[in-house]
C-alpha cells in the first residue's frame, strides 16, 4: 500500500478522470512538507555541460519532491541530461517530457509524489507533453504497484536504475542529441532559485536501524562519497555563485567510517547507498550484503573533520552549515574545529527524536539522555554562540504521559533554538509497525500542541538575546514597500545569519539594506525580534 488514498487515486486516473481538483484539495489537507518544486536549471551551466553548444531536441523539465538530499539528486540529474545535450526546460510549461523525482518517505509524502505524477499523466493525456518519467525513492519501494496502477507513465526508475535514464530517452526518441562530449563532465547543474546557497551530499543511505525509518529500504546502508569528489563539487558550486554550503546525509557524523575500514566508493554519476538483501527493489539473488560489502571493522570515527578540511583549504566559500548531526557521532575532534575555524558555523541540525529513555531505546536510536546532554554542554562550552536546531518525534507506541513529560523536561532543560516536532506515523516494512501500545491521534494532536507551546516560548526567548548584537546576514532576496516590514521603501531586504539554515529556520528583516544584492553579506545590528525572526539595520 502507497497511501490511505493511493488505490482511490489511481482508479480515478485508470478511469481517465479530471484528477486537477482532487489533487488541490489533498495537498491543502497535508501537513506542512515540501510540495513539488520545479527546478529551474542554471542556463549558462547547462550549455557549459554540453561543450557550450545549442542542445536540440525534446525539452526536459524536472520536478523535485521531498527534502534537500532529492534536490541535490535532481541537479545531478540535470548535469547528466545537459551533458547528454538534453536541451532543459526553464519550466513545466517548456517542457516535452517531464521527470519527477519522487519522495516516499512517510505517507503524506507519498500522497503528493503520487498527486504530481497523477497532474503529470493529465497534461500527457492533454496533449500538452509527450512523456512522464518516474524516479526517486518512491518507484525505488513502489515500482511494481505504481507500474500497475499508473500504466501511462512510460518509464520508472528506482534509484538503483537511474544510470539507464540517458540510454532509455535516447532508445525512445526523447533525447535525440549526439553522445555526450569528451570533457570532464559538469557535477551539478544548480536548480533552485537562491543559487548563493546550496547543499553538499557527502553520503547515501544509512547503518543505523531506527525503528521508525525506511530510509534504508530505500536508500540502501550508508556509502560515502570520496573527498576529493566532494571537493570538486564544492569547487563547482563555488564558481556557480554559492557562499553557503550546507552538508547533507542520513547521519552526517557518520560521514567516511566506510572509508576508513577500506569500502570501495560506488563508481557512477548517480551515488546511491549499498543495496542489501531485503532493500526494496532489490529482492534478487546475488545481491550482497552491506555487512560484508566492506574489509575489516567498524571504525569508531569518520573522516568528517578530514572532509572540512579538504573544504576550506580547496574553496573560499564563506559559510559551511552541518545537517542531521547525530549526538552520538559529535567528536571533541569537531567540536575544536568548529571553535578554530569560522567559515564552519556555530550551528547544528542534531535530531534527538525524543527525550525519554525508554521512548529512545524502543526507537533503537543510538544514544540516550545522558549522550544528549553530555553533548549539548561540550558544544555550549566550546561554542557560547552555538545555534542548536533539533527534530523530535511525538507519539511514538508505548509513549506514556510520564515519557512525553520526559520529552518537555529535556527541552526546557537544553533549551534548543529551534525545534521540529512531528506526530508518529505508521511506516510499513519498519520494526515500529509492528510494536504495540499505539497511541491515540487524539492524544498524538494534544501532546504535539503542548510541545509546540512550549518551544514557541524558548524559540522566542532565544532569539530575544540576539537584540542589541552585530551580526554578519547573507542577504537571500530583496523586498519592497508592500514587505510587511516596517519603514521598508523598495530598499528592504531579507537575509539570514549564520544561526539560522535556509528554507527551515527564521529570517532577519532589515527595512534599509542600501543596495544589497541577493548573495551579498551585510553587517547588522539587531533592533528587535517577530516571533522567531529578527529585525535589523545595516550597521554605519
Amino acid at each position: 500500500m502507497i497511501g490511505p488514498d493511493a488505490t482511490d487515486m489511481f482508479a480515478a486516473s485508470a478511469q481517465g478522470t479530471d484528477m486537477s481538483d482532487t489533487s488541490v484539495r489533498r495537498r491543502k489537507a497535508l501537513p506542512v512538507l515540501p510540495t513539488a518544486e520545479t527546478a529551474v536549471p542554471d542556463a549558462g551551466a547547462a550549455a557549459a555541460a554540453f561543450g557550450g553548444r545549442v542542445p536540440v531536441g525534446p525539452r526536459v523539465g524536472v520536478l523535485t519532491m521531498g527534502c534537500d538530499k532529492n534536490t541535490v539528486d535532481t541537479e545531478r540529474l540535470l548535469a547528466r541530461l545537459a551533458s547528454a545535450g538534453a536541451p532543459l526546460a526553464a519550466s513545466l510549461d517548456d517542457a516535452d517530457v517531464v521527470i519527477v523525482n519522487t519522495c516516499g518517505f512517510i505517507d503524506a509524502a507519498k500522497e503528493e509524489s503520487v498527486d504530481t505524477l497523477l497532474d503529470a499523466v493529465r497534461l500527457k493525456g492533454e496533449g500538452r507533453i509527450r512523456a512522464v518519467v518516474a524516479m526517486g525513492c518512491m518507484v525505488q519501494r513502489y515500482k511494481a504497484e505504481l507500474s500497475a496502477e499508473i500504466p501511462e507513465i512510460d518509464l520508472f526508475l528506482g534509484l538503483t536504475e537511474a544510470e539507464r535514464l540517458i540510454p532509455e530517452l535516447r532508445s525512445r526518441g526523447l533525447l535525440t542529441a549526439s553522445p555526450e562530449p569528451t570533457m570532464a563532465r559538469t557535477l551539478r547543474v544548480l536548480s533552485t532559485r537562491s543559487r548563493h546557497s546550496s547543499y553538499l551530499k557527502v553520503s547515501e543511505g544509512c547503518d543505523h536501524t531506527c525503528a521508525f525509518c525506511a530510509i534504508p529500504l530505500m536508500r540502501g546502508k550508508h556509502r560515502s562519497t570520496p573527498i576529493p569528489q566532494l571537493l570538486r563539487e564544492a569547487q563547482e558550486l563555488e564558481q556557480a555563485g554559492v557562499v553557503e554550503l550546507n552538508l547533507v546525509s542520513q547521519d552526517t557524523t557518520w560521514y567516511g567510517r566506510d572509508l576508513a575500514r577500506g569500502a570501495t566508493p560506488q563508481e557512477g554519476d548517480f551515488f546511491v547507498g549499498r543495496p542489501f538483501e531485503g532493500m526494496a527493489g532489490e529482492r534478487v539473488a546475488g545481491v550482497v550484503d552491506a555487512a560484508r560489502s566492506v574489509k575489516g571493522a567498524v571504525p569508531r570515527h569518520g573522516l568528517l573533520p578530514d572532509l572540512l578540511r579538504a573544504l576550506l583549504d580547496g574553496t573560499d566559500v564563506r559559510w559551511f552549515r552541518l545537517f542531521y548531526m547525530y549526538p552520538s557521532g559529535i567528536r571533541p575532534e569537531l567540536i575544536e574545529l568548529m571553535a578554530r575555524e569560522p567559515r564552519v558555523l556555530p550551528y547544528l541540525d542534531m535530531p534527538i527524536q525524543h527525550g525519554s529513555d525508554a521512548v529512545l531505546t524502543r526507537m533503537r536510536r543510538p544514544e540516550r539522555r545522558a549522550t544528549i546532554l553530555d553533548r549539548v554542554a561540550r558544544l555550549r562550552d566550546a561554542l557560547p554562540d552555538v545555534v542548536l536546531r533539533t527534530t523530535v518525534i511525538v507519539g511514538f507506541p508505548g509513549e506514556t504521559e510520564d515519557d512525553f513529560e520526559a520529552l518537555l523536561e529535556l527541552l526546557e532543560e537544553v533549551r534548543f533554538d529551534r525545534v521540529g516536532a512531528f506526530p508518529y506515523s505508521v511506516e510499513e516494512g519498519t520494526l515500529a509497525a509492528t510494536l504495540d501500545g499505539d497511541v491515540p491521534d487524539a492524544a498524538k494532536r494534544e501532546r504535539l500542541e503542548r510541545l509546540l507551546d512550549l518551544q514557541r516560548v524558548i524559540s522566542a526567548e532565544r532569539a530575544e538575546t540576539w537584540i542589541g548584537r552585530e551580526v554578519d546576514v547573507l542577504v537571500d532576496r530583496s523586498v519592497g514597500r508592500d514587505s510587511g516590514i516596517e519603514g521598508a521603501d523598495g530598499r528592504g531586504a531579507v537575509g539570514r545569519t549564520a544561526g539560522q539554515a535556509p528554507e527551515v529556520d527564521g529570517v532577519v528583516h532589515i527595512a534599509d539594506a542600501r543596495g544589497a544584492r541577493v548573495g551579498e553579506f551585510r553587517r547588522v545590528r539587531v533592533t528587535g525580534t517577530v516571533d522567531e525572526d529578527l529585525v535589523g539595520e545595516v550597521v554605519q
